[in-house]
Formats: structure tokens, C-alpha cells, sequence
């Protein structure tokens, strides 16, 4: 598995994103965010290509740019 196919568990996510597990929950089950993760049986993890996908889509220069999203 290439680093940027490697599975990521909940917590080391979280860390990377500065948010809980629990928010991480939260946006799975009510679909907020729009953050890819994978099931493998009871286990959710996240792919790393696709945390970093995720941060650039919500990376801006100024506030406009959020707001217009």
C-alpha cells in the first residue's frame, strides 16, 4: 500500500484535522463535511489522500472564498 493509500485510524485523523473523534463521528453519521472514511467490519478508518483531498478543498486565502462555497 502506497503512503497516500494508507489507512488511517479515527484518532490519528482527528489529530491531523485539530478536531475530536467524536466530531469525526458526527460528521460520519450526519454526512457533514463530506469526509470520505472506510468500514472494514466495525472499523472505520480514513485514507490518507484522502484527509489531504479534504484539507485543500477547504483551504482559502481570505473568508469570501469560504462563504462562496
Amino acid at each position: 500500500m502506497t503512503q497516500q493509500n494508507t489507512l488511517i485510524p479515527p484518532d490519528e485523523t482527528a489529530k491531523q484535522l485539530g478536531v475530536t473523534i467524536g466530531t469525526l463521528a458526527t460528521w460520519r453519521n450526519t454526512g457533514r463535511n463530506n469526509l470520505p472514511f472506510v468500514k472494514i467490519g466495525r472499523k472505520v478508518m480514513y485514507r490518507q489522500s484522502d484527509i489531504e483531498s479534504w484539507i485543500a478543498k477547504h483551504t482559502f486565502n481570505h473568508t469570501n472564498q469560504a462563504v462562496a462555497q
